[in-house]
């Protein structure tokens, strides 16, 4: 399962919409950029409480990348109607240090 193949499973799972969910992938000299669209309705779901949930699903995606040597990073468009207020990838940050925190403690 590739890293798009991946996150799609996880929120799919998440969410009361699965139908509209849509991932883009991009990749540049940066790694791979996962784009996620979901339903205005599901943004609450995906992002979860104080961005735990897009937190957990961003590091997962770090450990995919990991398998394949590519460094992963997610990120979330805010739909039209949401009522997140331009917060939705404000855990990006603490989520990539932790990591990079974690990674180090374990000399990978």
């Amino acid at each position: 399962m590739n890293d798009q193949e991946f996150l799609e499973y996880v929120v799919k799972g998440l969410v009361d919409n699965p139908d509209d969910v849509q991932v883009h992938r991009q990749v540049d000299e940066m790694g791979v950029l996962l784009t996620l669209d979901v339903s205005p309705n599901d943004m609450g779901k995906v992002i979860g409480r104080s961005g735990n949930t897009a937190k957990a699903i961003r590091i997962l995606l770090r450990v995919v990348g990991m398998k394949n040597n590519a460094r992963v990073n997610l990120k979330i468009n805010e739909p039209e109607g949401s009522q997140m207020g331009g917060a939705v990838d404000a855990p990006q940050q603490s989520a990539s240090r932790s990591v990079d925190e974690a990674l180090e403690d374990l000399k990978l």
